[in-house]
């Protein structure tokens, strides 16, 4: 790479050279992942996707990456290996100490703002990653009655062997951005077991039309970014011009950085889920029983019109960050509700509490998830509210339908300023512009949702005469 004028190709598209390095490095694991199918044997598939994914590392982030990585990958599989009943409590809370250091000590946040880059975004990944195989692993000593599906799903009763387990972290450069996939799904993908095996399908899937549809969503979700970015920075929230528009100006100011900052996450995740499909481990299996089209779930990480149109607040968690939003209903949400009881708005802050530190320990990732929890407790109430009306009053529930699309449009645009500016003097400022609009709407719905509880009219069974 030192052999290309790195500045004049990173200047021509206006990102730091760290950047571009990373992009280069990134856009290669899909012929990377290619190249996997072609590996002849199991060992030696585990030995490429171990070996790629850290030389993919190093080129991106120098030699120090690796030794990051280790400190995570170490810490699961030495749990596993000493003291397997307590191995998911052990890589999940030493994991996210280590993450939470490089954090600080990095101010990953920062960085990322000012248009740097480091490896502590990767980490992010294989943090999830070896604690869903830590956990998984402790869940196999548990007998299945009384687990969950997930749980009986992924659960692994053999510890991975040290190459299996290196493979799974750094597959193909999967780390660098995702999407998170357990480790049952890696081995059988590699093994030619489960929806991998040809011999029970009879057919092996084509990835390439999959692959081709995601690379053309990718360019176009980095040419719009690079179209509209110049247009909505972040830091005109803080200058005097802002502070001089009216509040609906402000207010559009704000959905329009929010909508713009999407489409770089949207062509990240566009990216690695050609990767992943080009491998085929993104496979999840046929629409139908000829095995005439393939799916490809397991890659997805967005769905953009899904977040864009989303209805209610509720589904943006299944629409964006899909796989670790998973990660987090299996391996939190679902785990911290006691048995027999209904998960409630505990688990719900709960949960937005250990993605907003997964993220990192700046305020506007704390503020953005606190305020997603209030953002989806509220929709839901809207939701309560549109069911109790009875089906004869369509023209009423389709009102509160509406309602519901653009309170969750107004909050998550409002939020996400938090998750872009990331400091507390710059979020405060931009929610105050706006007279906090979506702090006061959410908890106003949640307050006259207790004060006005529904209960959903359900049709009555009318007897034949």
């Amino acid at each position: 790479m030192e052999l290309l004028d790195m500045n004049s190709m990173a200047s021509s598209i206006g990102v730091s050279v760290a950047v571009l390095r990373f992009l280069l490095c990134f856009v290669a694991t899909i012929p990377i992942s290619f190249l996997w199918r072609f590996v002849p044997s199991r060992l030696g598939k585990h030995i490429y996707s171990a070996a790629s994914g850290a030389f993919l590392s190093y080129l991106s982030f120098g030699f120090s990456s690796n030794l990051h990585f280790l400190v995570p990958m170490t810490i699961g599989y030495a749990s596993m290996a000493i003291y397997r009943p307590l191995s998911g409590l052990i890589t999940f809370f030493l994991g996210f100490a280590y993450l939470i250091g490089c954090h600080v000590f990095y101010m990953s946040g920062d960085a990322w703002k000012e248009g740097g880059i480091d490896s502590t975004g990767a980490l992010m990944v294989l943090t999830l990653k070896v604690i869903s195989c830590s956990i998984n692993y402790n869940d196999g000593m548990l007998k299945e009655e009384g687990l969950r599906e997930a749980q009986k799903k992924n659960r692994l009763i053999q510890r991975p062997s040290l190459i299996e387990y290196f493979g799974y972290c750094l597959c193909c450069g999967s780390h660098f951005a995702g999407p998170v996939f357990e480790m049952k799904d890696y081995l059988e993908w590699t093994e030619e077991k489960g929806i991998w095996d040809v011999s029970v399908k009879g057919k092996r899937p084509s990835p390439y039309g999959a692959t081709i549809r995601a690379i053309f969503q990718a360019a176009i979700c980095m040419a719009l970014y690079l179209y509209l970015v110049p247009q909505f920075p972040l830091t005109r929230f803080t200058e005097p011009v802002y502070q001089e528009w009216g509040f609906w100006k402000r207010f559009g100011y704000q959905y329009m950085a929010g909508f713009t900052a999407r489409w770089k996450y949207y062509f990240i995740w566009s990216i690695s889920e050609a990767s992943i499909i080009i491998s085929g481990l993104g496979f999840s299996g046929w629409t139908d029983e000829t095995q005439t089209k393939a799916k490809w779930d397991r890659a997805k990480n967005v769905d953009i019109l899904g977040v864009e149109l989303a209805k209610s607040a509720v589904q943006i968690p299944l629409f964006w960050n899909i796989q670790v939003s998973t990660w987090l209903r299996h391996y939190v949400y679902e785990r911290i509700v006691k048995p027999g009881k209904k998960a409630g708005f505990f688990q719900l802050l709960a949960t937005q509490t250990v993605s907003a530190v997964w993220h990192g320990l700046y305020p506007g990732y704390i503020i953005f998830f606190v305020q997603s929890a209030l953002m989806i407790d509220g929709s839901k109430a809207i939701y309560r509210w549109q069911q109790a009306i009875p089906p004869k009053m369509a023209m009423l529930r389709n009102v509160l339908v509406l309602i519901n699309f653009l309170y969750t449009v107004l909050v998550l645009n409002y939020s996400s300023v938090g998750f872009m500016v990331l400091s507390l003097h710059e979020t405060i400022v931009a929610f105050k512009s706006v007279y906090y609009i979506g702090t006061v709407i959410p908890i106003a719905v949640l307050l006259l949702s207790y004060l006005v509880p529904v209960k959903p009219v359900r049709p009555k069974t009318r007897k034949e005469e």
